[in-house]
């Protein structure tokens, strides 16, 4: 039997339009959800309607996630036009990578605005009305499973989001809220292209990571779906480091082990 309209599931998704929110998006929509998009670029987001339009119903919301009235205005949408909502993915982020020591103010404030005051205040903002079967799925990052060189901020946040989930799990799991973190390694995308094929990042990546091809947009949405689907529906409170095996694992390339070492002069 083919549920009626109202009987489909509804998925709120910040930084819906492009990179991985997109692929998110897209995946959720191919499995039946209806979507309430959340991201600044109103373009974008009019394209995704446009494309969806056959798919599943979408709803623009062109709002910065750090804005005020942002999270209340999501949930709202998600329920004037839809009457429920199943699902939250907390996926806006900046990909703001810098040493501690250069890292003022201005810069911590704005990481920890967007990464993880938004993900904390929407996933306040739904629990008013999410019930049994619910789930918040927040995307995080392998940098926050382990330390990243020179990461400094972004690295504390994404660890702070996996604090964040276990405290949702083990406060609405008893009324059939769950909550998770799916932590990519790094995935090309429009904020990481430019740096994807330069010697440094190959050497810590692609060199380090005991798999055979590199991670896609559309892996983090496969697993966003499964954690909110029925098929995941007895994991809570979990980070999934979805990576190739980087984050677990000694491994060396071939090539990097029998690379030539270079000696550095010492310094003086």
């Amino acid at each position: 039997m083919t549920p009626s309209s109202n009987q489909k599931p509804v998925v709120i998704v910040t930084g819906a339009s492009a990179g991985i929110g997109d692929a998110i998006v897209r995946r959720f929509a191919k499995g039946g959800f209806r979507i309430v998009a959340v991201a600044r670029r109103q373009d974008r987001l009019d394209q995704l309607v446009r494309e969806l339009a056959g798919v599943t119903e979408v709803v623009a919301l062109a709002v910065d996630v750090t804005a005020k009235d942002a999270p209340e205005r999501a949930v709202d949408a998600a329920m004037k036009a839809f009457g429920r909502l199943d699902c939250l993915i907390n996926n806006a982020g900046p990909a703001s990578w810098a040493p501690i020591h250069q890292t003022d103010d201005a810069s911590l404030d704005a990481v920890i605005d967007v990464s993880l005051k938004a993900a904390f205040r929407f996933s306040r903002a739904v629990l008013r009305v999410m019930g049994p079967g619910s789930s918040i799925i927040t995307v995080g990052s392998v940098y926050g499973v382990v330390g990243g060189l020179l990461g400094g901020i972004y690295c504390a946040v994404k660890a702070g989001l996996t604090g964040l989930t276990q405290a949702l799990a083990v406060d609405y799991g008893a009324k059939g809220i769950r909550s998770n973190v799916v932590a990519p390694g790094v995935i090309k995308t429009a904020m990481t292209k430019d740096f994807w094929d330069t010697p440094g990042f190959q050497r810590t990546n692609q060199e380090m990571t005991p798999f055979n091809r590199e991670g896609t947009v559309e892996d983090v949405a496969n697993v966003c779906y499964f954690l909110a689907s029925e098929e995941g529906s007895y994991i809570n409170g979990q980070t999934i480091a979805l990576d190739g095996g980087w984050s677990t694992t000694k491994f060396l390339s071939l090539d990097a082990l029998l690379a030539e070492r270079v000696k550095q002069a010492a310094s003086t």
